[in-house]
């Protein structure tokens, strides 16, 4: 932190849509708030990647569906040219299989363009801490509808990976959409526990978050589209 203790601290966020005005909205949306810094704006993929690769943004707020290069393409390229920064992807839909793309391409969550200002400024603030910040219940609900999983494919996946069957549990429920207090409670667990079994599980899979776990579940057959409804348990 400077002596000031402001622009240091900062999130520097580069917007990426291909209309100018929602461009605009967003900028209007996040400029007054003292976290943030906006630090450019790109109308597409390929703006957006050369733009990072000279402004260095923390977050790049990116819509998925842009002419030239979309948010997907995008993503892939920044994860490779500016690794440092982070993809926040937006949707017009809730379910969009770019979205699904994104998260595999390396993006960090995403949010539907309807969301509000507030919950904007909190997915820009996780992704920007290195969360992933996709609701758990949406998360499943958009893989198990875009992501068809090979068959036969979960026993080759957990062996190879070295799981644990605490660990298979584990990632069961999480591709099912229980957050981690609800895993502690089904299987009657410290939250900490949990949490020390799910970075465990993330090493021995390669994965980066909760998102690209969840995705892992389903292309392992891990969990099948139709049967992994999120549920509440007690």
């Amino acid at each position: 932190m400077s002596a000031a203790g402001t622009a240091p601290d900062r999130i520097k966020v580069l917007i990426v849509d291909d209309q100018p005005l929602v461009r605009r909205g967003l900028s209007l949306i996040l400029s007054p708030d003292p976290g943030f810094e906006v630090v450019g704006e790109a109308g597409d993929g390929a703006q957006a990647v050369a733009l990072a690769a000279r402004l260095r943004p923390d977050v790049v707020v990116m819509d998925i569906r842009m002419p030239v290069l979309d948010g997907v393409g995008a993503t892939e390229q920044l994860a490779a040219a500016v690794p440092g920064c982070r993809v926040l992807a937006l949707s017009t839909f809730d379910l969009d299989e770019y979205v699904v793309g994104a998260l595999r391409a390396g993006a960090y969550g995403f949010l539907p363009k309807d969301s509000s200002p507030e919950d904007l400024g909190v997915a820009i603030r996780t992704v920007h801490a290195g969360e992933a910040a996709v609701a758990p219940r949406l998360l499943t609900r958009l893989i198990s509808t875009y992501v068809r999983a090979p068959r036969g494919a979960r026993p080759a996946t957990t062996e190879a990976a070295g799981l644990t069957p605490r660990e298979v549990e584990v990632w069961h429920l999480m591709a099912t959409g229980l957050d981690n207090a609800a895993i502690a409670r089904a299987l009657e667990l410290s939250l900490s526990t949990v949490k020390n079994h799910i970075t465990g599980l993330f090493d021995k899979l390669a994965v980066r978050d909760r998102a690209q776990a969840v995705i892992a579940a389903y292309e392992s057959g891990l969990v099948t589209p139709g049967t992994a409804t999120p549920a509440d348990r007690p």
